[in-house]
């Protein structure tokens, strides 16, 4: 009789994770647009940012979507940077399409701050389990 190896925490984990990772991305793009709307002093603070970062999130999940992120949506490569490219590429061309500002200015900053938010937490992650994997071998 073959042994069946019970996979249901393997799948909880990778369910989590990638609840984990879709809510984090979401969250930092939520901060990326509310630390804009606080720099520019804009009116309306919770419409204010969530009209600022409805492109960046809907670009986001196309990415998640499209490239299949949840597959390992934890990894720098190639989960982290799709997401920002998706985030950064399509919610300008969605600004853009919806008559929201789109200078070379802002996308520089969006590049740069999404680029750090959303790869920044992959890579510590990536580090503690770097860590955890040298501690289980030793």
């Amino acid at each position: 009789m073959p042994s069946r190896t019970d996979t249901a925490p393997v799948r909880a984990a990778a369910r989590s994770s990638v609840a984990i990772a879709a809510l984090a991305d979401a969250a930092l793009i939520l901060v990326f647009a509310a630390i804009g709307r606080d720099a520019h002093q804009r009116g309306d603070v919770i419409a204010g940012v969530l009209l600022t970062a409805w492109p960046f999130l809907a670009g986001a999940a196309i990415a998640w979507l499209g490239l299949r992120v949840w597959r390992a949506p934890l990894r720098v490569w190639p989960a982290g940077v799709c997401v920002w490219i998706g985030a950064v590429a399509l919610g300008m061309a969605l600004r853009a399409a919806t008559g929201q500002t789109v200078v070379l200015p802002f996308i520089i900053v969006a590049l740069l701050s999404l680029g750090v938010f959303l790869l920044g937490y992959r890579l510590i992650v990536a580090g503690f389990r770097r860590l955890a994997g040298r501690r289980q071998r030793r």
